[in-house]
């Protein structure tokens, strides 16, 4: 295909300012014509897999386009004043022109035109000199098929390989996930959201979550740390994990099912430089598609392999004492063939201190592509085994009351820097069944990931107006979670904790009966010394869970170009999966209420053991479950074009059947001793099974636990884009979506199906100071299950409910240059959102409560500036952040005061190879408090005692990274 972009003013002598990255050809052409103002011709085949080298400082057009075809092999051809062609092979002797009153004949000199300095507009002899470029191309071996990107209702040129350094804020990026065929942003009926890898890295995120925040409907909690985030979407129901994303690689969902507890897809996949771009889409008719997810798609497509080696190596060193290597390689095999290899390695202390390595390990990356001559086919393999400190809620004073309350530090507690875990709470051992060996675990592993992802696309032209694309892809491996988890309580005095403790040791009619009453304790640390009466302690559970998971997923379509405009997509999904969960909550212990806690060993006056190497209590909610899943699903969407409209509709049929065992269990004490009270009621699995079907739960509403479950369901979507120009666009969609329910919906006994109406309207436009995307949405959702694991006196509860939801709101992107080198960036939304028909909840919830976790308001706003300089390019980046108030659960009991960050970052390019980066986040320190009493029951809040727990975000960190390009 042949690409004819840019043009308005002709490639005369004046000196132009270049900022370009090094990058894919073909993005850096369309790139340099812009911001050379002149017309680029070049076959998109020929320059597909060539890479160019970054372009910076004061050039004349000729020799700025030098330099960036310098060592790809690529050559170019002044064929008019404004017009010049791109070819393979030797450079023409091309040189600035000069100025004159006329141009000379084309066809008589091939490497130079003369042209008029005047001409400033694209006109009649412009035109015919893009024909005899074109035909220049032509002969230099490029296919016939003319396009022009200043045209409406064309398409642009293909994509290259690796256009990890682009610049994604263009109404013609193309996108590819939750949609039939690849579209321009111009021509899509939904919010999309796009990043280079370097786009990534200017945002600094402190995870893969955390990346999300860029999405202007997303709120992403990270401060769990690298896995265990929570991300809301706006107007859809939530509170934990993130039931309504999908991370996907390539087009594949990395695991089909992303409701499980202890899991979200964000927490499988790892950020590097193997990643080419993201997209991420909310919404729209990804309904329909691949795993038919109604909520956000976060699309990861690789960097692949090109005939030019290419690369970089960075190394990185981080303020919370963290060390990183990372590094990509891509370069061709042999004819056609094309491979890639990357990843990192990382080691951290953490922002928050724990005593040992808070984050260590990395990953590996490979493809392997082939281009065939009606197609390609890709391979890639990323292996992952990173081990994370997992971080949950911490001591904190609570003042005020209402939404008028504030948060400040603990005594003796830094709400910025720290947490519990450290080298006196670290290991675990505890005997957990009568008989056995004791279960082992260390903090050390935290909420880790041990994955092997292997997977392909396939695309080929099977006749003319007929394509298929097929995307597989097999996930297995093991996501365990070990973590200190808070309970419902704040801290107390060991003094008041004894006297509570001998309240309920008096009421043990086996204990008084074995020792009498108590009438006080000895505390003492495990490690030797006695405890302060006037020390705060708490109870923290030392959870250990085991999620074993294996995973295919494969999406096949047929693409048929029906008439000229139209085309018509059909096609299937399939997975299979599986999870084998092994669970130990509750391992209750005794400790300080500081950051690198010591544990405590309590004994009664009368002998009553209440904690013994710290533990309180062994595990208190033991599971063992066995469920496997599969879903089928059938598509067909139809796609027009009709003049300066662009329409598509769809269907999708999909059925889900999901099967398990859950190993039921007896509460038995351990010790014979009934003044061991620590160990006297252990969930303990007895080997029996009971099986229950879901239909039978959902008919009596009796939220009994259910292994079987068989649904069909249909989605829908259509939408419409109209092109105003070719650089603003309108767009309307309607969705009709399901999210059926996840193993652990099944086994909290809340199997319903849920169903959303996704209402959008939208409008964007792109100018040379502005690009901008604003829409406004409305949502409803009915039939969502709620389920959460709260702390008693007695032990584990499991709290389970069903509501609707429904929310309006707006959405906004926009990047303002009001003068060179100098943006503005703004992104966010407001929404009005609101629970609705809350079943069986009692006082957790009530129609018309506001959305848990979810701002009424959040923005970010990052003016950046540009300094081009002789070595060179710096930039210079603020980052403003602001999020509104919330409320942790849905009694909107627990308040989350509004809060402000700062981020910063300077990164500099020196020359064509050589990169520096000084980004910091949170730099003034901000208490940003993102969840509050996460264990207690909705409705409740132990704000209102003066202390509360909740889960701030972290502390400032700054990290610097020095990097080699090639």
């Amino acid at each position: 295909m042949l690409a004819l972009v840019g043009a308005h003013a002709h490639a005369d002598g004046a000196l132009r300012h270049f900022d370009i990255q090094a990058q894919a050809a073909a993005s850096a052409l369309n790139e340099f014509a812009r911001q050379a103002d002149v017309t680029l011709v070049f076959s998109s085949e020929l320059v597909e897999r060539h890479q160019t080298p970054a372009v910076r400082g004061d050039f004349t057009v000729i020799d700025g386009l030098k330099r960036l075809l310098d060592g790809t092999g690529l050559s170019f051809n002044q064929v008019s004043a404004s017009t010049i062609a791109i070819n393979v092979g030797h450079a023409a002797n091309a040189r600035d022109p000069p100025t004159g009153d006329a141009a000379s004949d084309p066809a008589s000199n091939d490497n130079q035109t003369k042209g008029d300095s005047n001409v400033n507009h694209r006109g009649l002899f412009t035109r015919i000199a893009g024909l005899f470029a074109m035909s220049g191309a032509l002969l230099a071996g490029g296919r016939a098929g003319a396009q022009d990107t200043a045209t409406p209702g064309t398409a642009a040129p293909v994509a290259a390989t690796d256009a990890s350094a682009a610049n994604t804020n263009t109404l013609d990026e193309v996108v590819v996930t939750a949609t039939a065929q690849s579209t321009r942003k111009l021509d899509a009926s939904f919010q999309v959201t796009t990043a280079s890898l370097e786009e990534i890295h200017n945002v600094d995120p402190s995870s893969s979550a955390d990346l999300l925040k860029i999405v202007p409907s997303v709120w992403a909690e990270s401060g769990g740390g690298q896995a265990g985030p929570n991300i809301e979407l706006a107007g859809y129901p939530g509170g934990s994990g993130a039931p309504y994303v999908t991370y996907s690689i390539n087009g594949s969902p990395i695991y089909p099912s992303h409701n499980l507890s202890f899991l979200d897809d964000s927490s499988m996949f790892r950020l590097d430089d193997t990643v080419e771009r993201a997209e991420m889409v909310l919404g729209g008719p990804g309904v329909l598609y691949s795993d038919g997810q109604l909520g956000l798609t976060a699309n990861f497509i690789l960097r692949q392999g090109s005939d030019v080696e290419h690369g970089d190596l960075g190394i990185t060193y981080g303020s919370e004492g963290m060390y990183r290597v990372d590094g990509f390689y891509g370069g061709p095999l042999s004819k056609d063939w094309f491979f890639s290899i990357g990843g990192f390695y990382r080691q951290s202390d953490g922002i928050r201190k724990s005593q040992f390595p808070a984050d260590d390990g990395g990953q590996v990356t490979a493809t392997l592509s082939h281009d065939l001559e009606q197609g390609k086919v890709m391979f890639y393999f990323r292996e992952l085994n990173d081990k994370n400190l997992f971080i949950a809620d911490i001591p904190l004073v609570a003042t005020g009351t209402g939404k008028n309350v504030s948060y400040s530090a603990f005594p003796g507690f830094n709400p910025l820097t720290g947490w519990y875990a450290g080298t006196g709470i670290q290991g675990l051992s505890v005997q957990e069944c009568p008989g056995c060996a004791p279960l082992t675990a260390n903090l050390a592993n935290g909420r880790g990931a041990g994955l092997h992802t292997f997977g392909g696309d396939f695309d080929f032209d099977v006749a003319d107006g007929v394509h298929l694309s097929n995307k597989a892809q097999f996930t297995s491996g093991d996501m365990p979670t070990t973590g200190i988890f808070t309970g419902s309580a704040p801290p107390v005095t060991m003094s008041a904790f004894i006297a509570s403790a001998v309240a309920a040791a008096n009421a043990n009619k086996a204990a008084v009966a074995a020792g009498g009453l108590a009438t006080t304790g000895t505390a003492t640390y495990v490690n030797g010394g006695a405890v302060n009466p006037n020390q705060y302690v708490m109870t923290n559970g030392f959870w250990v869970v085991d999620k074993q998971l294996q995973s295919f997923t494969d999406d096949l379509r047929f693409t048929f170009d029906v008439v000229p405009g139209n085309k018509l997509t059909v096609g299937g999904y399939l997975a299979v999966y599986r999870s084998d969960d092994t669970w130990y909550l509750g391992n209750n212990e005794l400790m300080t209420a500081t950051p690198n806690s010591s544990l405590i060993n309590l004994t009664l006056s009368n002998g009553a053991i209440i904690s013994e190497n710290g533990l309180t209590s062994a595990s208190t909610f033991t599971l063992i479950d066995h469920y496997t899943g599969r879903n089928v699903a059938l598509f067909a969407s139809d796609n027009w074009r009709i003049d300066q409209w662009v329409l598509d509709a769809g269907v999708r049929v999909e059925q889900q059947q999901v099967s398990g065992t859950i190993e039921n269990d007896t509460s038995m004490a351990l010790s014979t001793n009934p003044l061991s009270l620590w160990n006297s009621s252990v969930s303990v699995p007895n080997g029996t099974f009971t099986s229950y079907s879901c239909d039978e739960t959902l008919a009596l509403n009796n939220a009994k636990e259910c292994t079987e479950f068989k649904k069909t369901k249909p989605t829908g979507a259509i939408g419409a884009t109209y092109e105003i120009t070719d650089h603003m666009s309108a767009y309307a969609r309607g969705d009709y979506g399901v999210h059926f329910p996840s193993f652990d919906d099944l086994r909290s006994g809340t199997p319903q199906t849920e169903n959303i109406r996704n209402l959008q309207l939208g409008y964007r436009i792109q100018t040379s100071t502005l690009y901008a995307d604003v829409d406004v949405f409305r949502r409803v959702f009915s039939g969502v299950p709620f389920q959460q694991f709260v702390t008693t006196s007695t032990g584990i509860e499991n709290i389970a409910f069903s509501y609707g939801t429904s929310s309006t709101g707006v959405d906004f992107t926009e990047v303002w240059q009001p003068i060179e080198h100098v943006s503005l960036g703004l992104t966010g939304n407001w929404q009005d959102s609101a629970y609705t028909h809350i079943i069986l909840a009692g006082s957790e919830g009530a129609d018309g409560n506001v959305l848990q976790r979810q701002p009424r308001f959040q923005a970010r706003l990052t003016p950046a500036y540009d300094l081009p300089v002789p070595w060179g390019n710096v930039r210079f980046q603020l980052t403003y952040s602001y999020v509104g108030l919330r409320f942790s659960d849905p009694g909107n009991a627990q308040v989350l005061p509004s809060y402000r960050t700062l981020d910063a970052g300077i990164i500099s390019q020196i020359g064509d190879h050589f990169e520096v980066r000084l980004q910091g986040s949170n730099l003034t320190n901000e208490l940003g408090v993102t969840e509050q009493d996460a264990r207690a029951l909705s409705g409740t809040s132990g704000a209102s005692g003066g202390f509360a727990l909740g889960r701030p975000i972290f502390g400032r960190e700054e990290n610097i990274q020095l990097k080699y390009k090639f």
